[in-house]
């Protein structure tokens, strides 16, 4: 599995960048991060237990700290911070953000729900 040789903060643009070992290079938006979060809150406990995540546009990352050499942990402004974004689950996100943005976008319009 790939492991990250860098990690940037882009504050002004809310986005987090990820390099990997493989030349794979990744621009996640916090609101992506925060909603695609691998915690039980988010994910729920087992398939079809996943909750939506709602009014996340405008999130920030306060904080990105190192979970051994395997993982990070972010915490965001609204108080969210369990889930460790192994390096594994960060460079599936990347390679399928379009898909999973596009899929996210479309459950919540179907709830009627906002970003």
């Amino acid at each position: 599995m790939p492991s990250p040789t860098e990690i940037t903060l882009h504050q002004q643009s809310k986005l987090l960048e990820i390099a990997f070992d493989d030349g794979a290079r990744y621009r996640f938006p916090y609101e992506f991060l925060r909603v695609h979060s691998p915690s039980a809150e988010v994910r729920g406990h087992g398939p079809g237990q996943e909750v939506l995540q709602i009014g996340k546009k405008n999130i920030t990352l306060l904080d990105v700290q190192p979970s051994g050499s395997y993982a990070i942990k972010l915490t965001f402004d609204d108080g969210h911070d369990t889930g460790l974004y192994t390096w594994e689950y960060l460079h599936g996100l990347g390679k399928h953000q379009d898909t999973l943005w596009q899929d996210y976008l479309q459950k919540l319009e179907q709830a009627g729900q906002s970003r």
